[in-house]
């Protein structure tokens, strides 16, 4: 890279129906040098908030999750690309930070901590095991972060070295409450369940069964759960019943796509 040339930056908002929290969002983002928002078939006042933000707007509809993310960085024109969702608050402080990193750093990728509010709460420990992330490579140079097809939960794959993890988080208010915590397992489940099916290998009953304790554990335990409370007990809980659930709807729910006799086919053992 030229030297003489201060790096770009672009930040990506990818956005579904997100009107109550979309302005605030966007209101933090003034720092980048170009801002671009993914507007995946919305039926609110989403495209018009945007529009008084920046006029590089990618609207389309997507069913798959990287899809949508991709549409979105192909679009950006920056050097550095910062991905932020509605939901999502980067702080004065962060932002400073990533205008120092994007400056001087030589690596292809960098972590940014999370601090997970539930309402109004800051839950800090106890997030993992597919409902919830304490960090994420959320910035990154383009054309390092390849994003999986899977509906939920996509993978996420880097190219070039891993850069030191950013101190300022991001601010993410996960669920407003529990029974938003609880609709978000039901939408998760549903969501996995469809590419289990797809797969052709939606697992057995009594692998998922004991996936409840060693994913409990993993949460409450190892990553200190316990140290939020009845906060940290009920994460862990959702976590556990993800892979139980999404096997169950994968098996009980109708599917008119898939006769009975293939999925019993498919099951394993």
């Amino acid at each position: 890279m030229n030297g003489s040339r201060r790096p770009s930056l672009s930040a990506l908002v990818v956005v579904h129906d997100e009107e109550r929290q979309l302005a605030e969002c966007l209101g933090r983002l003034g720092f980048a040098d170009e801002l671009v928002v993914v507007l995946d078939r919305c039926t609110d006042r989403s495209r018009e908030i945007a529009r008084g933000f920046t006029p590089r707007l990618v609207e389309g509809a997507w069913e798959r999750e990287g899809m949508r993310r991709h549409a979105g960085i192909d679009a950006c024109g920056g050097d550095w690309i910062l991905e932020i969702d509605a939901d999502e608050r980067v702080s004065p402080e962060l932002a400073a930070e990533i205008r120092e990193v994007v400056t001087g750093s030589s690596a292809g990728w960098h972590l940014v901590p999370v601090d997970n509010y539930i309402g109004s709460r800051l839950v800090r420990w106890g997030w993992g095991a597919s409902f919830g992330r304490s960090a994420h490579g959320a910035l990154f140079r383009k054309g390092a972060k390849k994003w999986g097809g899977q509906r939920v939960h996509p993978s996420v794959a880097f190219s070039g070295a891993q850069g030191a993890t950013l101190a300022s988080p991001i601010i993410h208010y996960v669920d407003r409450d529990i029974s938003e915590m609880l609709l978000r397992l039901d939408r998760y489940t549903s969501a996995r369940a469809k590419d289990l099916r797809e797969s052709g290998n939606i697992g057995s009953f009594g692998r998922n069964l004991r996936r409840i304790a060693s994913r409990f554990c993993k949460c409450y335990i190892g990553r200190k759960g316990y140290r939020e409370g009845q906060w940290g007990f009920l994460i862990a809980l959702c976590a556990a019943l993800y892979p139980i659930l999404s096997y169950l709807k994968a098996r009980l729910d109708p599917m008119p796509e898939t006769s009975a006799a293939e999925l019993r086919h498919r099951e394993i053992e």
